[in-house]
């Protein structure tokens, strides 16, 4: 699942208008098929399997439609880069071989839905728990009004809350997964990103790492996109040159994420400061860094990150956009000393990933050891 900050739209826990925010889900309808489930819960999969089923029934074969005049040239254009993008993934890149993919819905489909929540005065998201997949830090849903009754139900319990819209998903195997016509009706730089984003999912995704999961799969959609386009088409291709400037603009937003939420950190776990006190003082961060965010903008190649912040700040809003970006730059480390290979940088993690505790903890503490040892080799 990525994150896109220039599209769409977006609905707070507090009323706001629709902020742009495309995330990519996981979606836990296959634990249907091995769960007794009762109440809110079998409520909950039920939809989502129905919302599943909709979309694998009006799937058509790639090389059907491909064959047929029934869509636009531009779109026709980038439903063929799929194959290629695929294969240059599995090939290039070490990313695992599947049948997602292979067929597209190509009815207008109604956004899914992602609702999270956070408490007031701690950075951590509310997880929910589904078979196979472990914890997760959002719900999904195929339709608004059952987003917001949950989002309501969980500000109700005096949380922070959030729905942002997915543009794409994955089951992680359990279905082929098939295209959507959002996917094609965007940029090609957008696709391939999305592309190689879910094919990670499907290739490495650690039950209950949230965190790991989607900033491995941020960081290899960004960077084998660019890899794509520089090695299919040129390095002055145009979706090239805006692939190197999205990649320019991730590390100047994660970077100032990392600075927003080292501030907030910092307050929630001052043991002096009331609860009030809290509340008031994150209002004042909030306003300060949405000030030096209109300088960071300046600074941007491009126009993904433009509507950050645009509805007011919160923790869910933040925990769900730091989902993605906050741990970018550690990533980009690890790809530098696997010599910029995202085949070893993959078997790396594989590797780690069998290891009990926190990975992107355990990420640090091997960065740590590297620099380390890089120290004592000085001469």
């Amino acid at each position: 699942m990525k994150s896109i900050l220039s599209k769409g739209t977006r609905c707070t826990g507090h009323g706001a208008p629709l902020n742009a925010w495309l995330r990519r889900l996981i979606l836990p309808a296959a634990s249907l098929l091995i769960l007794p489930l009762t109440g809110c819960q079998a409520s909950y999969f039920f939809q989502a399997a129905a919302g599943e089923f909709r979309l694998l029934q009006g799937a058509v074969p790639v090389e059907e439609v491909l064959k047929q005049n029934s869509l636009p040239t531009d779109e026709k254009r980038r439903l063929a880069l799929v194959p290629r993008v695929k294969g240059f993934g599995e090939k290039d890149l070490g990313l695992k071989k599947s049948e997602n993919y292979e067929t597209i819905n190509l009815k207008d489909q109604s956004p899914i839905y992602t609702v999270s929540a956070s408490p007031k005065d701690k950075l951590t998201l509310v997880t929910w728990w589904f078979p196979f997949i472990g914890s997760v830090p959002y719900l999904g849903f195929f339709d608004l009004d059952s987003a917001r009754k949950e989002r309501d139900c969980l500000r109700a319990k005096d949380l922070d809350t959030f729905i942002g819209r997915a543009e794409a998903y994955s089951t992680l195997g359990w279905f082929k997964d098939p295209l959507t016509l959002n996917m094609i009706q965007g940029s090609d730089l957008n696709l391939v990103e999305t592309i190689l984003h879910e094919m990670t999912h499907a290739t490495l995704y650690v039950s209950g790492q949230g965190e790991f999961n989607e900033g491995l799969a941020q960081l290899v959609g960004k960077t084998g996109a660019l890899l794509f386009f520089e090695q299919t088409f040129g390095p002055t291709y145009p979706s090239a040159v805006q692939a190197r400037d999205s990649i320019a603009d991730e590390r100047l937003f994660s970077a100032f994420l990392v600075s927003l939420l080292s501030e907030l950190d910092a307050l929630y776990k001052d043991e002096n400061v009331p609860h009030d006190q809290e509340l008031t003082e994150r209002e004042k961060i909030f306003a300060r860094y949405l000030e030096k965010f209109n300088q960071v903008k300046e600074q941007m190649r491009t126009t993904r990150f433009v509507n950050f912040g645009q509805s007011g700040l919160d923790n869910a809003y933040l925990m769900s956009v730091a989902l993605y970006h906050r741990h970018w730059a550690l990533f980009e480390r690890v790809l530098a000393l696997k010599g910029n290979s995202i085949k070893e940088l993959l078997i790396f993690f594989r590797n780690l990933s069998e290891e009990k505790g926190n990975l992107i903890d355990k990420t640090r503490e091997w960065l740590s050891l590297q620099h380390a040892e890089k120290g004592r080799d000085a001469p």
